[in-house]
């Protein structure tokens, strides 16, 4: 974490409260004061401290500010300063966002096992397993021994570490923005190579925690240093709009006066954008304005406060109902909560507003840091392998944590990091059992799957989004309801994931477990296609052509003489469907199902229909009975042999079956089948409709859904 060196000039968050670093540098150099008392240097760092935390033990900070030091006196960053400066200004960081004195003494010994003799133990036996545990989270891999994987490996190291404990990634986001602060008498190209590790890495991972008071400077800092001449450009916009009428204040004013007329205790505060918001402002709307700079914070002191504040101001002002969004009611993935609203302000300008508590505001810009100590409450305990379990971590790093375990590669791990924090949202999906699962925005149902069952979703064979029967395929939106159909077959080489699978996947954990499946899985080849029908060939089954069948019923023309009659092929009917017979040449009558859409087309052309009925004649039982059935289905290994064995156990006979090629993973099977007794087809159709991956069977000729 040994960084680098003068400021940037960017625009930080807290640059009018930072600290003069070479002032702490002379008081370090000044030595660490009498015992007992607090040293100069750190006197800042403990009023910050204490302000948040009244009661805190700072003799533990003294203590670790001494070794500290004492360990790194004699060594000085690129800027000249005395290297003790970094660790301060990091700890102060912390301290300004509340955090607890264990986060604390650890950001202060951050780099001593890293850059001095200091060892793990010494830091343990000195301020406990915690602060060692801390400490050996951010300290990096070694070059000597990691050679180019050593920062795709520290990083691993570092995301294991903070899945045992989130505090660890709290003190490398506030190395990084110290780093980020103090990075301009590097080399151009490391500047570059920070600075877009900081962007892939570094930003997506503090918004994911919730710190978006360190985010916002990181965007800020990083900008400055990948894109100069945007970041010029947006800072000679917003220095323009600074000497003119602000209509935010105005606005602000206006709401001050009808909250108040409410008797609704409030603040209202006009919060300006950092640099990089306002430019993707001036992307999205081509023109700034000056209500564009900045937005409306409305703080009260609680819950239903809140939605009081909303009711007012839609009914005072105009609203855009567009622009209103409830984070209260449903918090996003990283315990951001707040009411979003936008009104139309002075000159009819939108002014945006957000709405939240005191305790909401401090979570919004401090995140997992404004937690405090999470380990602290009574429901912290101890999982079977003897890990701390973490009551505050997310169920995106949960997922991270376990997709890297597949994947030692340190290449493939660094590429699947940068592809997981790529996305910059995610989506909330209600699973049917009450449950919810967060996903990257664009997922699809193959990710919910995976997120929710790990390798068993090998078994999934379908899924049903809003109720409505989905491919596997489709993408889900925040809100959607999923509800995964799974194979009871224990071998999940019945079904299991097919390479289409791979192409829906946009999560690294369903894209690796499916990865592994394949190759362990390899394909059965297809049969050679038919070029002339552009589909697979029908695949004979049954009794062979020729054979002599048995008798059974058959249709008759009612009160006419006995008449050739011929089943129609279109709907195949069989006893005890309702008919409808109609002459044709030769004097023969075909019968359809009386429901047969050919029936309906005949008769609007003008044919005329004769009645017919069934009529059964000798040997009646051993009967005749043709009928072709279409089963819908989601496409799976051994689909074919499965539906085919249940045909079989059912006793019918299958005299011809085709199966089309998959689309959209799905496939349709179309069977020819003879029963022995017309009173089978229902329990046929149940039976069918059993198979996992089936979701619907119909008859030719109509859709009909299996019985229940």
């Amino acid at each position: 974490m040994s960084a680098e060196a003068t400021n940037t000039g960017a625009p930080g968050r807290w640059r009018g409260r930072r600290i003069d670093l070479r002032r702490l540098g002379r008081a370090a150099l000044a030595g660490s004061g009498a015992r007992g008392r607090l040293p100069d240097a750190i006197d800042h760092v403990a009023k910050v401290h204490r302000a948040h935390h009244p009661g805190a033990d700072l003799d533990i900070l003294r203590r670790a500010y001494v070794l500290a030091e004492s360990s790194h006196r004699g060594q000085t960053r690129k800027s000249g300063e005395p290297y003790i400066t970094h660790p301060l200004a990091v700890t102060l960081i912390l301290a300004e966002l509340g955090a607890e004195t264990t986060t604390l003494t650890a950001s202060l010994l951050h780099d001593t096992v890293e850059d001095t003799e200091v060892t793990l133990d010494q830091v343990g036996e000195q301020f406990g397993a915690e602060v060692r545990f801390l400490v050996d989270g951010v300290t990096k891999l070694e070059k000597v021994d990691y050679g180019a994987a050593a920062e795709p490996e520290t990083f691993r190291k570092m995301l294991v570490a903070t899945g045992n404990d989130v505090r660890v990634m709290s003190i490398k986001l506030a190395d990084r923005l110290h780093n980020m602060r103090t990075l301009g008498v590097m080399r151009p190209e490391k500047q570059a190579r920070i600075a877009k590790v900081t962007r892939d890495v570094l930003i997506p991972l503090a918004e994911r925690l919730g710190v978006q008071a360190l985010k916002a400077e990181l965007e800020d800092l990083v900008f400055a240093v990948l894109h100069p001449e945007e970041y010029a450009r947006t800072r000679e916009l917003v220095l323009a709009h600074a000497g003119r009428p602000d209509p935010l204040q105005a606005t602000a004013g206006r709401m001050r006066a009808v909250l108040r007329e409410a008797g609704i205790a409030a603040e209202v505060a006009v919060r300006r954008r950092h640099f990089v918001s306002v430019h993707r402002v001036r992307l999205k709307r081509r023109e700034i304005t000056g209500s564009d700079l900045g937005r409306l914070l409305v703080l009260v002191g609680e819950d239903a406060d809140c939605y009081a504040v909303l009711g007012e101001l839609h009914t005072c002002f105009t609203p855009y109902i567009s622009e209103f969004k409830d984070f209260i009611a449903v918090p996003k993935f990283n315990l951001y909560q707040s009411l979003h609203t936008a009104v139309a302000g002075e000159d009819g300008q939108v002014a945006e507003v957000l709405i939240r508590t005191h305790r909401m505001h401090r979570v919004a810009e401090a995140g997992v840091i404004a937690l405090g100590n999470p380990y602290a409450a009574p429901e912290a305990c101890e999982s079977a392998d003897g890990e701390r379990v973490d009551p505050t971590r997310p169920g995106w790093l949960s997922r991270l944590l376990e997709w890297q375990r597949a994947t030692p590669d340190p290449d493939t791990f660094w590429t699947s990091l940068r592809d997981e924090l790529a996305q910059d949202r995610e989506v909330t999906v209600f699973r049917a059992d009450g449950g919810t699962i967060g996903l990257p925005a664009g997922s699809s149902c193959v990710d919910a799957a995976y997120a929710q069952y790990g390798d068993g979703a090998h078994h999934c064979f379908g899924a049903r989004v809003n109720g409505r029967l989905a491919t596997l395929g489709t993408i889900l939106h925040d809100g959607d309801t999923v509800q995964l159909l799974m194979s009871p077959d224990a071998d999940v080489t019945a079904c299991g994931p097919s390479p289409e699978w791979r192409e829906h996947a946009r999560t690294p954990a369903a894209r690796i477990a499916i990865d592994r499946w394949l190759a362990a899985h390899p394909a059965v080849p297809d049969p050679p296609a038919d070029p002339a029908a552009g589909t697979r060939p029908p695949v004979p089954a049954g009794p062979p052509r020729g054979a002599e069948r048995p008798r059974g019923p058959v249709a008759v023309v009612a009160d006419r003489a006995a008449a050739s009659v011929r089943l129609a092929g279109c709907c195949t009917p069989v006893p005890p469907d309702e008919v409808t017979g109609f002459p044709v040449r030769g004097g023969a009558v075909t019968v359809h199902r009386t429901p047969c859409p050919a029936v309906h087309r005949m008769i609007t052309s003008g044919r005329q229909p004769v009645e017919v009925r069934w009529h059964t004649a000798d040997g009646a039982g051993c009967g005749d009975y043709r009928v072709t059935l279409r089963a819908e289905a989601f496409s799976r290994p051994r689909l074919l042999a499965d539906l085919t064995e249940v045909i079989a156990a059912t006793g019918a006979a299958v005299v011809s079956a085709a199966v089309e090629p998959p689309y959209e993973q799905r496939v349709r099977h179309t069977y020819t089948l003879q029963l022995a007794d017309a009173a089978q087809l229902p329990e046929l159709m149940r039976a069918m409709r059993r198979v996992p991956g089936v979701y619907d069977v119909e008859r030719a000729g109509r859709s009909v859904a299996a019985p229940l």
